[in-house]
């Protein structure tokens, strides 16, 4: 038996920087990846003189590690971590436990929690944030699957995860893949929050017709207000940096984005549920717009817009569009904590969802000062049923509305496209509304295909169906289909 605290395996630049901030913790670590070379690299190089131990195999590994072992996978998620687990399988005993650090899908950990129970091996989905600053100085940390596991990982998971206010940014989510669940959704917010800010910029230099260096002031400005967060510190970071030339870098940059999957899941899994995740999938569905450039292209010779130049006090303006980036932004977290509401009733899960919003308030790529809010609103009411509801969110977002809706409606003078920040306020106006004209579509519905429909003035759960055609058809309305 050897004396390792932990495994990890995969050397890339996640990997790595994990493994170098557990052992600045303390910890000993043994590492193994499939290019051998890298192991040398890494040893020689970033790891020389820490408490790190190369091995060249799995067995070697396996052989390095304190009872009950501790195996950390930060690989690719999907089928390469089916094989992994697999290749230690032969290798471990009842109550080794392992964590996979990737962002694997949450239904994959599931099954694999439950596989790997009936094996007697404890394993974790634990959903990693920060990228590479992060996993080196304190990420943001989403475990979930085996909760026997927790206890004998939590010290050393808590030790390296970010800290606020001396809470570290790493607390136990739930059974099965809530871990995982809890990080798509965190991307899926990350998603909305990163095309938010660039519809902001967008209506700053095209809309108001500002420089980059005027736009990066205003964004160095609002990083010291409520929209204090990560994502709007580097955003101005991004736009103070120069080309060779002199000219802003950003100007330099092809528009057209890319993606790995994570927003796409919770997108799709918000359709599955029946939850109106109407900005993160608009995110995403602007991703997929920017990445058809050479289409976009030819149609920008052809198809024309507004002529319209804005004539308006730009102060006042700037002001507009910071109310409209605030407030969609808590519709966002809104629509995200709604989802992992309906998550966690479909799925079995207790979701503490204050905890959530302190993992993520530091260490991870949304963190912001807003989140303490969000779990003031959890610790003043438990069972809050929409973020939207509570006494400080309503305050403000309707303090904030006029300015979102004069932000919008700028937008569609100009022609300048804002699909995150409009699906916001058109999901905010659909909330609070008591009457919606799906009373209208209910009644399409029935006339094409006699689906039924309820009344108002007749019990929820009795349905109805009319003649609309005259022609005396007899069709049953005793089941609903959707």
């Amino acid at each position: 038996m050897g004396d390792a605290d932990i495994g990890l395996i995969g050397l890339a630049v996640m990997g790595q920087n994990l493994v170098l901030n557990m052992a600045d913790h303390g910890y000993r670590v043994a590492v193994f990846n499939r290019t051998t070379s890298k192991v040398e690299r890494f040893i020689a190089g970033p790891a020389a003189g820490k408490r790190v131990l190369g091995t060249h195999s799995i067995e070697q590994l396996v052989g390095a590690l304190q009872r009950p072992r501790r195996l950390m996978l930060m690989v690719k998620a999907g089928e390469v971590v089916d094989a992994l687990i697999q290749s230690l399988l032969p290798h471990l005993e009842s109550g080794d436990i392992i964590i996979d650090g990737g962002n694997s899908l949450y239904i994959d950990s599931t099954r694999r929690t439950r596989e790997l129970a009936q094996r007697g091996i404890l394993f974790l989905g634990a959903g990693v944030s920060g990228g590479e600053e992060g996993a080196r100085h304190g990420p943001a940390i989403m475990p979930g699957g085996n909760v026997q596991a927790w206890p004998l990982v939590q010290p050393l998971l808590q030790s390296i995860a970010a800290q606020v206010d001396g809470v570290p940014c790493c607390q136990w989510v739930g059974d099965d893949g809530a871990g995982h669940y809890v990080k798509m959704v965190h991307n899926g917010i990350e998603y909305g929050d990163m095309q938010l800010i660039c519809e902001a910029y967008s209506l700053l230099r095209h809309g108001l017709g500002m420089d980059v260096d005027e736009v990066q002031a205003v964004f160095e400005r609002w990083n010291h207000g409520v929209l204090d967060s990560y994502l709007i510190e580097i955003t101005a970071d991004i736009l103070r940096r120069k080309d060779s030339d002199g000219s802003p870098l950003v100007d330099k940059i092809l528009d057209s984005a890319g993606q790995k999957g994570t927003g796409k899941w919770t997108a799709a899994d918000a359709l599955e549920l029946g939850v109106p995740l109407t900005l993160i999938t608009e995110a995403v569905f602007s991703r997929f717009l920017s990445a058809m450039k050479h289409e976009r292209l030819r149609a920008s010779a052809i198809l024309h817009g507004p002529e319209g130049r804005f004539a308006g006090e730009r102060d006042t303006y700037i002001a507009h569009i910071h109310d409209a980036l605030y407030a969609a932004k808590m519709a966002s977290y809104a629509q995200g904590y709604m989802l992992m509401r309906e998550a966690a009733g479909a799925y079995g899960w207790q979701l503490n969802y204050g905890g959530i919003a302190l993992i993520w308030r530091g260490g991870c790529i949304i963190r912001s000062k807003f989140l303490n809010n969000i779990e003031q609103a959890f610790s003043r009411q438990p069972d809050l049923q929409n973020l939207l509801l509570d006494e400080y969110f309503r305050g403000q977002v309707e303090a904030a509305a006029p300015g979102w809706r004069r932000a919008v409606m700028l937008a569609v003078e100009l022609g300048i496209p804002v699909p995150a920040c409009s699906a916001a306020l058109s999901f905010y106006d659909g909330y609070r509304s008591a009457r919606l004209p799906a009373d209208l579509l209910q009644a399409q519905r029935d006339y094409f295909g006699a689906h039924g429909y309820e009344r108002v003035d007749r019990p929820r759960g009795d349905y109805f169906h009319t003649d609309w055609s005259g022609d005396g058809s007899e069709v049953s309305s005793g089941t609903y289909n959707a």
